[in-house]
């Protein structure tokens, strides 16, 4: 597929839209980093390089990728989130990555719930699994606050992994599930509702 034919989805505070050559700064330094050590991390200049051609890539070769995240108002990108299936998955993925800075902010939900819900309604997705890092807290919580559970009995890809797997679509059209992370949502865009205490993405 190619980036110009890559849905965009927008939500109350992001836009989400093809990766474009103009991004890569920001994901060279975010998989160059500490933040990356949960995802192959950190990378050398050609690693991320590769990687990032992947991401654009791998919408053409599998007809869906990982969206670019950008902030509403200023443009500035934010991280990334979207579907992902390289060779050697077991299952579809659903992933995410913040970059640094704007960790904390509620974005990450957002993005990734908005994601789930197109590969889901417009892709034809009828369930997918998320693959973490056990050590890897932040993102095993927003797992659970997105509706995943983790699944003992699934296959992981190397052994090292930890499966979660997303709701079903029928379970997030209930109402119950999907309005309680709208909800949590909704109190990250307002600041006088915005969540105290230590930041999770």
């Amino acid at each position: 597929m190619p980036t110009q034919n890559i849905p965009v989805i927008e939500t109350r505070r992001l836009i989400l839209r093809a990766p474009e050559t103009e991004d890569y700064p920001d994901f060279k330094a975010t998989f160059s980093s500490y933040r990356s050590r949960f995802m192959g991390g950190p990378l050398n200049k050609y690693e991320a390089w590769m990687l990032y051609a992947a991401e654009i890539g791998h919408w053409s070769i599998r007809g869906f990728g990982m969206w670019m995240i950008h902030d509403r108002e200023s443009d500035r990108t934010l991280g990334m989130a979207g579907g992902w299936s390289p060779a050697g998955w077991p299952e579809r993925e659903i992933a995410w990555i913040i970059w640094p800075g704007e960790a904390g902010k509620g974005y990450a939900l957002e993005a990734t719930h908005a994601a789930r819900r197109h590969l889901y309604d417009h892709m034809g997705w009828d369930g997918a699994v998320s693959y973490i890092d056990p050590k890897n807290l932040d993102s095993i919580r927003l797992a659970e606050r997105l509706g995943a559970v983790k699944d003992h009995a699934a296959q992981t890809i190397d052994g090292n992994d930890a499966v979660y797997r997303h709701p079903a679509p029928d379970r997030l059209r209930s109402g119950q599930l999907s309005d309680g992370i709208e909800l949590e949502i909704n109190h990250y865009c307002d600041p006088a509702l915005r969540p105290k205490g230590m930041p999770v993405d």
